[in-house]
């Protein structure tokens, strides 16, 4: 048995992040897998000095329209299969990377996504619903095809009242509104786990955002809306799943899971 580790940052800008040097610590973190979100890059963008670490692969995805979106899969395993979803990321926003790779006796599908936001108009709430369940969708094919399945990434929804600094402020928010959190409950009830709770339990104040505004993350008001899920048949293989959120560098941070294969 092997400890593979995974790690997951809405980055808010790669370009960003490179020129204050906030992915360095990478260097020295031993993470196998680092899957990264909001790059709002091409892919050719990405910069070679984010950090010294030589992965072998990266796949990289990118909105149509540049300067939006855009996600990011950094990684020393070896992959059978990668895509970026098109019959999921419809208007091809560049918000999938899915790769397919085996470790010890589980074939694994991996999905590193940037979910859509659905504050701006009640259009892209609706895409949102949309996106939600064509991508859940996918992965329940893949698991009927015998994949284990590994989910990281923004999915701009905290689930309960627990995962935000102010549940009763945001009740007519989107990432909070009840039609989002019924999304997240019905994914666990397929059988996906929330691997921080699985590890964490109840704790409260583990949040993954944080407003710029308003003093927000000192104050440490504000929201878990970054996951790290996995399906049933991997609940006994999760070692631990936490919340990295001394490092900064944009207005979420990092969260990460390692598992046991």
């Amino acid at each position: 048995m092997k400890t593979y580790k995974f790690v997951s940052w809405n980055v808010n800008g790669i370009r960003a992040v490179d020129k204050k040097e906030a992915l360095k610590w990478v260097d020295e973190a031993n993470v196998d897998l680092l899957g990264v979100q909001e790059t709002k890059s091409m892919i050719e963008q990405i910069p070679d000095t984010i950090f010294d670490k030589n992965y072998k692969k990266l796949i990289g995805s990118q909105s149509a329209i540049k300067g939006r979106s855009g996600t990011a899969l950094f990684t020393d395993i070896d992959t059978t299969f990668e895509c970026n979803c098109p019959t999921v990321d419809i208007l091809d926003e560049g918000r999938i990377n899915e790769a397919h790779f085996t470790l010890g006796s589980k074939e694994i599908a991996f999905f590193n996504v940037y979910f859509p936001n659905g504050q701006s108009k009640e259009e892209r709430l609706v895409y949102k619903m949309e996106f939600y369940d064509r991508f859940l969708e996918h992965c329940e094919n893949l698991r009927k095809e015998g994949k284990s399945i590994i989910v990281c990434g923004d999915v701009n929804t905290a689930h309960k009242e627990i995962d935000l600094a102010r549940p009763k402020a945001n009740e007519k928010t989107s990432g909070f509104l009840p039609m989002e959190r019924e999304w997240i409950t019905k994914l666990l009830d397929k059988g996906y786990i929330d691997t921080l709770r699985h590890t964490k339990g109840d704790i409260e104040g583990a949040y993954s955002w944080w407003s710029y505004r308003a003093n927000a993350r000192a104050n440490n008001v504000g929201w878990r809306i970054d996951y790290f899920y996995v399906s049933e048949d991997l609940k006994d293989n999760i070692k631990d799943a936490y919340i990295m959120a001394d490092i900064m560098g944009s207005d979420h941070c990092p969260i990460a899971l390692e598992i046991e294969l």
